[in-house]
């Protein structure tokens, strides 16, 4: 913290609160960041005690029924006779009955071992198998075997794998032999993420995904391609590209809905479809094709209802791709926020493992080893969640306060010629030293609204089957409630930032004073902020829709026996996700220059002695007259040198701090 108590430009006393852009800065809600900085001592506390008490080597290297670690050498568990061996040459873990793992009581059903090397080939018979452990040195058996009984079938039908072996390979990551058919892989994945369905179907969709996963993997590259057009568009956007973008948009929705029908009708007409499989695929066709008519019809509908409002989108855009020719790395704040979220989650993921794995062993009648969690790790796991959401919650917290700091430096700035040098990195730099307690205290109230949503879905889904109709009704109630009431205070919770921004407040002050703003300027900022999220909503649409049409004539054109539509839906959720992205900055941009030129609007009246900060194109976007933009122009000209650090009046009707 730079200058705790201190203002950063003028050291002169303020009896009541105004608005002063860029004047004063000093440190802002310092309590909420030592309680943020306790709280992560009590992190650091649980990565200690899990890194210590912990085995994360277990998940990571595997290890069999017996207690061996594969991979390493193992010490020996008081009561367990196959336990204690040196498994250095065998580091990969072999499920004896892999195509019918099951989990039973948060137990998997079948041994494992370790072995040097997972089958690359379907093994049929005993022969084969003792083969294989000649020839390859792997031995598929459990240790206390010897190779010579392996063809032996009163021995062999207990301690060696269930014939025929499927072909499998290493999982890269966790070293797990993972069958490689379709049928066998979509089973053993639904066992180990805890999915177990006795449904056939759910098989099919992982087999379906895996059977089109370089489709999958292309079309999400291209989900990328079309978010990076977009911003382009959006950065280069004039009037011609504006009445050419709702056009193709329009036509390109109009154009998917007609190739749906048309696919929908070539299905329901071809005499070969006669699989189940086939028919699903059909069906999900009409769902599309209904579902791309009825968003076509709806955005027809909204696109004529504000067409009127498209003459003073244009000239945002405009304004907001001069602010991305002097701040282009602006449009990477999204990846930088992306990077260092991962590395959190990586973090936060290893210290769980950890966690997961801190336990004592204890020896089972069959001489299996088990390891039993130790008391007290559930209230460890539960404050761990909980530092997740809000360090989550934080890091964004801090990109939109860097967003909104950047947009503000550029706008209170008088010279327009001559824009402010590395606006970024001071943004940065006045977050770290004044601001972080705010957005530790904005971001812990999202944080208190979520958790009760996390205990609510894990109520229910213990309680599911058993819940009575009017509980499930109410749970769902609350779970709205609580949806809508996120969805207002992160609305809020960005404005506060904003006003934290520009006039250097703490959190509450702030939200206040970004509430009232936003009242008394609501014809002005609602109306153009909606057609401004709704062109940009228009954006993500099309890069979904022309995905989801990818998609659809590269499925199309491979019809194998596997449903598709799971992971078109997935392609479809990346492709927003991508968009979303990307073009969130350009929303949040736009929501910032207006409460800029709220404020300036509300403090200034455009006169020589109190000039405003809005450029010629901000003028005319508010309707300002042409003269008086010429009056303003000579006047800002002539009293540039006077005008730098001029201070603004009080807004009406502000109360004191």
């Amino acid at each position: 913290m730079a200058c705790c108590g201190q203002y950063e430009v003028s050291g002169e006393s303020v009896t009541h609160r105004e608005w002063r852009p860029q004047i004063y800065r000093r440190c802002t809600d310092v309590l909420w960041l030592v309680i943020f900085c306790l709280f992560w001592g009590g992190m650091m506390f649980i990565a200690g005690y899990a890194v210590t008490v912990g085995s994360a080597e277990r998940l990571i290297f595997g290890y069999d029924s017996f207690g061996n670690i594969c991979g390493k050498k193992n010490s020996p568990i008081k009561g367990a006779s196959l336990s204690g061996q040196d498994m250095s040459s065998r580091k990969h873990v072999f499920f004896l009955n892999t195509c019918n793992v099951e989990i039973k009581n948060h137990k998997i059903n079948s041994l494992s071992i370790c072995v040097s090397g997972c089958p690359q080939e379907q093994l049929n018979g005993l022969e084969e198998l003792k083969h294989f452990a000649q020839y390859n040195g792997s031995y598929l058996c459990v240790y206390s075997l010897n190779i010579s009984d392996y063809t032996e079938p009163s021995k062999a039908a207990h301690l060696c794998p269930k014939l025929p072996i499927p072909p499998s390979q290493s999982f890269p990551l966790f070293n797990r032999c993972v069958p490689r058919s379709p049928a066998c892989y979509s089973h053993f994945l639904t066992v180990l993420i805890n999915v177990v369905k006795e449904s056939d179907f759910f098989q099919r969709i992982i087999g379906g995904i895996m059977a089109n996963k370089e489709y999958i993997i292309g079309l999400c590259f291209f989900a990328v391609v079309l978010s990076f057009i977009m911003v382009a568009v959006f950065r280069f956007i004039a009037t011609l590209l504006v009445h050419i973008f709702i056009a193709l948009v329009i036509f390109g929705l109009l154009f998917v809905s007609g190739v749906l029908w048309w696919l929908y009708y070539d299905n329901m007409n071809d005499p070969n479809i006669v699989l189940e499989t086939e028919k699903e695929n059909t069906k999900a066709l009409l769902g599309f094709a209904i579902t791309a008519t009825i968003i076509s019809v709806i955005l027809i509908i909204l696109t004529l209802v504000m067409w009127k409002r498209i003459g003073l989108t244009i000239q945002l855009f405009r304004i907001t791709s001069n602010l991305f020719s002097n701040v282009p790395l602006l449009l990477f704040q999204p990846v930088w926020t992306f990077i260092i979220l991962t590395l959190f989650w990586i973090y936060w993921v290893a210290v769980l493992l950890s966690l997961g794995t801190a336990g004592n062993a204890y020896v089972t009648a069959d001489n299996l080893v088990e390891y039993r969690p130790l008391s007290g790790i559930r209230y460890m796991w539960w404050y761990h969640v909980i530092g997740l959401i809000w360090t989550s919650e934080f890091l964004v917290a801090c990109q939109q306060m860097t967003i909104a700091g950047a947009v503000v430096c550029c706008y209170f700035n008088r010279d327009k010629n001559n824009p402010p040098g590395y606006p970024i990195l001071s943004s940065v730099s006045k977050l770290f030293n004044y601001h972080l307690g705010t957005v530790v205290k904005g971001s812990f109230i999202i944080t208190l609204v979520r958790i009760p949503r996390i205990v609510l879905l894990y109520i229910h889904s213990i309680l599911k089957g058993k819940e009575s109709t009017c509980a499930r009704c109410l749970a769902k109630c609350c779970a709205c409630c609580l949806c809508c009431l996120e969805k207002w205070l992160r609305f809020l919770n960005q404005n506060a930032y904003v006003a934290t921004a520009i006039n250097g407040t703490n959190f509450c002050t702030s939200a206040k004073e970004a509430f009232f703003l936003i009242v008394n300027n609501a014809m002005n900022v609602t109306a153009i902020n909606c057609f401004g999220d709704f062109l940009l909503f228009l954006g993500k649409v099309f890069v979904v829709c022309f995905t989801i049409f990818g998609g659809l004539v590269a499925f199309n054109y491979n019809r194998d026996l596997n449903v598709w539509v799971i992971p078109l839906i997935m392609v479809s959720f990346f492709a927003y996700l991508m968009a979303h992205c990307f073009l969130s900055v350009f929303e949040m941009v736009v929501d910032v220059l207006f409460m800029c030129y709220a404020v300036d609007l509300a403090t200034n009246d455009g006169s020589a002695e109190k000039p405003y900060f809005m450029d010629k194109e901000l003028m005319k976007f508010v309707g300002k007259s042409n003269q008086e933009l010429k009056r303003i122009s000579g006047s800002n000209k002539s009293n540039l040198d006077n005008n730098r650090n001029t201070e603004l009046l009080p807004m009406q009707g502000t109360n004191t701090a």
